[in-house]
């Protein structure tokens, strides 16, 4: 019996992480107008004026002509303001350029991945991130991120060893959540479950631990315990469709075709596409 599951949604690193390095560096540069320009854009910078930030900072790249490594600083910079103005094209271009020269920034290669990751580009946005944990080892929230984003690229084995990391450092639903969906993919529904219970012990008002237990037990044709996740869901958000799509389905096999199919009529009626089937094959005679 097919099921659709909704796609995972990819835990983000805050831009803090990114930006903490230069703008704690050990010293602006000598008393000259690109010295004062930095100052000036960095303030910009820490007002969230992103655009002012930009022209000063262009201003800098452009008269250097980046003919020192110093000169790459207002470079990064510019990279960053792009970014959070998502002007990815551009942040990507300033970023591969700084890159080349300082190889073993790890938070360069952090804020490349970010940018990947807003393109929707998985593979470069992992080879970055490969390379910002190989340079910060033990990093364990750059861990999470990768077994998030391995979990989006179906490489469920790798993914469930860098949640189980990342756990070690902090624990809560979403991260059991991804971990009970990379046990479910291996083929390890008890897994599965015990870290989805986990998730809504640890807030049982995550609606998501709810809607995957309830569609797992419908795979796995444990109809009444399905329910009972899928009904707290619903308690929980009485508007959630796919919720009530998959306790439809449940009724209708637990023989208890009038609700079920109710249900399914509901969720149907808003944009449930996949109720349909079930409508046509369990339900004609009542909604013909």
């Amino acid at each position: 019996m097919p099921f659709t599951k909704n796609r995972l949604k990819i835990t983000k690193l805050t831009l803090s992480l990114v930006i903490l390095f230069y703008f704690n560096a050990d010293s602006l540069a000598q008393e000259s107008n690109w010295a004062a320009w930095e100052v000036e854009a960095d303030t910009l910078m820490n007002r969230q004026n992103y655009e002012g930030a930009i022209k000063l900072y262009s201003k800098i790249v452009n008269e250097s002509k980046l003919k020192s490594k110093e000169n790459y600083r207002p470079l990064y910079k510019r990279a960053i303001a792009n970014y959070s103005t998502q002007n990815l094209e551009s942040s990507l271009k300033d970023i591969s350029q700084f890159i080349p020269e300082f190889p073993q920034n790890y938070q360069a290669h952090i804020l490349r991945a970010l940018i990947y990751q807003q393109m929707g580009d998985a593979d470069n946005q992992l080879i970055d991130l490969n390379q910002a944990i190989e340079l910060q080892s033990g990093n364990l929230e750059l861990m999470r991120w990768r077994g998030s984003l391995l979990m989006e690229k179906g490489e469920y084995k790798q993914a469930k060893q860098d949640l189980l990391l990342a756990r070690q450092q902090q624990d809560d639903p979403e991260l059991e959540t991804n971990l009970g969906l990379a046990y479910y993919s291996l083929e390890e529904p008890d897994s599965a479950l015990i870290s989805l219970n986990k998730s809504i012990e640890l807030d049982a008002t995550y609606e998501p631990a709810y809607l995957y237990a309830g569609s797992f037990c419908l795979e796995l044709e444990k109809f009444e315990l399905g329910l009972k996740y899928l009904n707290l869901a619903l308690l929980i958000n009485t508007e959630n469709v796919n919720a009530l799509f998959y306790k439809g389905v449940a009724l209708v096999e637990l023989k208890k075709t009038d609700e079920g199919c109710s249900c399914l009529s509901k969720a149907f009626k808003a944009g449930q596409d996949d109720a349909a089937d079930y409508l046509k094959q369990h339900c004609y005679d009542i909604y013909k």
